[in-house]
């Protein structure tokens, strides 16, 4: 059984002290490739080393996180682009909308999102979409571009089924982590509508960590977990599960 981890920050200071151990525990536990998605210019540096130093396990993203979008992102998002040219990236993430703390650079994020996917398109790069209490104008940037042969995933989804819907409906996949381990959530009834072939697993470590070590520091062994929860969703076995989203992340990434 292969699995793929499509949504790790293993390269944040989290995994200072062991992050080695991590990575074996993660490819013994069948996990075999782990990609990063990028924060912003300050994080390209660890996140490259992390690639460099776990060859054929890791592969970087770039990207401009949402909640890193300041009144400068014109310049950031230029200087992304630029790095874009000096190594090999197989998406353009983790950019999106983020309106659950501040408001404050809405019009900013919305415009640093729609200038990388343009950047995505050209670079035919799919794109990893960070959404959070922002579907409506998530969807909005991305209508834009109907046509366009945009492919991504909308990470960490929290949206409903009628967003879940709409992603599938243009081409997108769905990014399934922790939550859908929890109680009270209901993206396990939004995961069997939607169908396995349209959800690709991650874990977003070192958060939203899966039951039952919520509340501790996430990583990417813990996909199994999240995986086991996808095959009792479906009523098939683990090694179906992991199979089907292990081609959906391939196939999305091209690795």
């Amino acid at each position: 059984m292969q699995l793929i981890d499509t949504h790790t920050h293993l390269y944040l200071p989290e995994f200072d002290s062991d992050r080695d151990e991590m990575v074996n525990r993660a490819v013994s536990s069948g996990v075999v490739k782990l990609l990063l998605p990028n924060i912003d210019l300050e994080s390209v540096g660890a996140m490259l080393s992390a690639a460099d130093r776990y060859k054929n396990i890791c592969f970087p993203m770039i990207g401009l996180h949402p909640t890193s979008v300041m009144s400068d992102f014109k310049a950031q998002v230029n200087e992304l682009e630029k790095i874009s040219t000096e190594h090999k990236f197989i998406a353009i993430g983790e950019i999106g909308i983020d309106l659950y703390w501040d408001k404050t650079f809405m019009k900013e994020q919305m415009d640093a999102f729609r200038q990388q996917v343009e950047f995505a398109i050209k670079a035919e790069l799919p794109v990893v979409v960070h959404s959070r209490n922002a579907f409506p104008e998530v969807f909005s940037v991305l209508d834009e571009f109907a046509g366009e042969k945009l492919t991504g995933v909308l990470h960490a989804f929290s949206g409903s089924i009628q967003d879940a819907e709409k992603a599938v409906g243009i081409g997108f996949m769905l990014g399934i982590g922790g939550p859908v381990t929890y109680k009270n959530s209901k993206l396990g009834n939004i995961v069997e509508v939607t169908g396995i072939s349209n959800i690709i697993l991650e874990t977003d470590s070192p958060y939203l960590t899966p039951v039952p070590y919520r509340g501790k520091r996430n990583e990417s062994s813990y996909i199994c977990i999240i995986n086991k929860k996808i095959a009792e969703i479906f009523r098939i076995s683990e090694d179906e599960s992991a199979s089907v989203t292990f081609e959906n992340s391939c196939r999305l990434f091209k690795i």
